[in-house]
């Protein structure tokens, strides 16, 4: 009986992922990217009915185009409308494909211990799928774009092996809705991927029309630090972020946010890290108010901060 009962659980686990297999392959096309090294290779997923393609900032690099195979044998020529380092996101335009596009999920809805799959095409493999749970969520990735480096942050990191060449590719839930784009990143040996949610629809919408993403800079760096208990208790969060440094000059200073200052609120939202501050800078933050609160020596200080362009 205790048998029965394994085989027909492992049977449905089997369906689940092979119905998300069936539904996501066809959106999934291997990437082979012309570079200075030779031809860089990854996976793109379709996400609009116009062919507009999904992948990895970093497996496309500073190309402006290159081919995408499907899993059906069709060959297309892709173009970059846009790419975004900082967040490791990248918009192509398949041209004249036929592929059905994939459905996008929210990411914010998963949960530790959640069924996932990793969908990609690298080359010669003719489709990957790959399962496993969500195992981590909320996990940060530091990402470098020039002097700048930024945390890409509620990062999924899952225990579905990536290939080689998975980078870009979807990983879906046991809906087939493509909750986050996988990257395989040199050093970290980990399925990670970046979610697909507000946050980063935001940034694939402003890629779209406009081909890159516009950032707000505050100046500050900070580290998380617990709240006294009373106060943590009277605001309903357990941390704060301790500015460790504020650039001279910069919008923080000029509002008047010192070192040492515990940020609390920001633009009606509670920062318990870095990551908080930086969801809040993108572009419809440049030259818009931003109250902050703070606790400042025992007492809590509001002040107001505009935030300007990062160049």
């Amino acid at each position: 009986m205790e048998r029965d009962h394994d085989t027909e659980a492992l049977d449905a686990y089997s369906r689940v992922v092979s119905t998300v297999a069936t539904t996501v392959l066809p959106s999934v096309a291997s990437l082979t990217v012309p570079s200075r090294r030779g031809e860089g290779a990854g996976s793109g997923v379709v996400f609009t009915p116009d062919g507009l393609m999904l992948t990895s900032a970093h497996v496309v690099a500073y190309a402006e185009g290159g081919n995408a195979e499907f899993t059906t044998g069709e060959q297309s020529r892709f173009d970059v409308v846009g790419a975004d380092p900082l967040a490791d996101l990248a918009v192509l335009r398949v041209s004249g494909s036929s592929a059905q596009p994939a459905t996008l999920g929210d990411a914010d809805t998963l949960r530790i211990g959640q069924l996932v799959i990793a969908v990609g095409n690298p080359m010669g493999l003719a489709g990957s799928v790959t399962a496993g749970v969500v195992s981590a969520l909320g996990r940060s990735l530091p990402v470098r774009d020039g002097r700048y480096v930024r945390l890409i942050d509620d990062v999924i990191q899952t225990d579905a092996a990536l290939n080689p060449g998975n980078s870009g590719g979807a990983l879906a839930d046991s809906t087939g809705r493509v909750v986050g784009v996988n990257t395989a990143v040199a050093g970290y040996g980990l399925g990670l991927a970046v979610p697909i949610n507000a946050n980063t629809r935001h940034i694939i919408g402003e890629l779209v029309s406009t081909g890159k993403v516009r950032r707000a800079w505050l100046g500050v760096a900070g580290t998380p630090v617990p709240l006294p208990p009373q106060l943590a208790e009277r605001l309903g969060q357990r941390r704060g972020l301790r500015l460790v440094e504020v650039v001279p000059g910069s919008p923080a200073a000029q509002a008047g946010l010192f070192l040492g200052d515990v940020i609390l609120h920001a633009g009606g939202r509670p920062i318990q890290g870095v990551q908080d501050v930086q969801r809040l800078m993108l572009g419809p933050a440049i030259g818009a108010r931003l109250p902050v609160t703070v606790l400042r020596r025992g007492a809590l200080v509001d002040v107001v901060a505009v935030p300007a362009p990062l160049d």
